[in-house]
């Protein structure tokens, strides 16, 4: 059902993805300083909630896109892959404008919610950035000569979803350690989030030159 070149770079691009540090494992960052890691955890399965809504939303657009035409479908990739290119260097950018260090506030400034899981699905639901990103990123490795593009996108969009949970559980158990490195290294935050930006950047790139499937 996948091509194993395309797959590959589906699984390093996702781990790396995962693990760099994000809005959504600050959030969880923030909720496990707050309140513990019981609410971390509740947090993250909110998260994970939430991205599965905008997996088989995406999915399901993707699906509609293909029945009309395989000409859409290659116009869908062709932009994600723009959309990646143009991630990337934000990230890069951002990456070289951040503070030294994240605001005093930080554990406070999303922590305030009673219901942390339900508090993690609105976050990820109602965040439009990650529509966006599924809709540029997964289609990329869907193979749309083996057929079944709704189950690829949701078993792709599924394994993303979940590396992400993994990569926020091990924050939760770390939270102590890994937080104060987070908010005191502006070096550390830079690194991590100019090397994405940069493989985001490479990966655009390859598929956008690479043959359409």
């Amino acid at each position: 059902m996948f091509d194993s070149t395309r797959i590959l770079l589906f699984l390093t691009a996702a781990v790396l993805l995962a693990v760099a540090p994000g809005p959504g494992m600050l959030y969880v960052l923030a909720r496990s300083l707050a309140g513990g890691k019981r609410e971390g955890v509740l947090s993250a399965l909110g998260t994970l909630l939430g991205g599965m809504v905008h997996v088989f939303g995406a999915a399901l657009g993707v699906s509609v896109i293909l029945a009309r035409s395989a000409l859409a479908f290659s116009t869908v990739k062709y932009a994600g892959a723009a959309y990646l290119c143009l991630l990337g260097i934000k990230m890069i950018l951002d990456a070289r404008k951040q503070e030294a260090s994240l605001p005093e506030n930080f554990v406070t400034t999303n922590a305030g919610a009673r219901n942390p899981l339900w508090q993690g699905v609105a976050t990820e639901v109602l965040n439009p950035k990650t529509a966006l990103f599924f809709l540029s990123f997964i289609p990329q490795f869907v193979d749309r000569g083996s057929g079944h593009v709704f189950l690829q996108f949701v078993l792709l969009g599924t394994f993303s979803v979940v590396l992400n949970t993994a990569a926020d559980l091990v924050v939760i158990h770390l939270a102590g350690p890994l937080g104060k490195k987070i908010r005191s290294s502006s070096v550390f935050r830079r690194r991590q989030r100019t090397v994405t930006g940069a493989i985001m950047i490479g990966l655009g790139t390859y598929l956008a030159t690479s043959e359409s499937r």
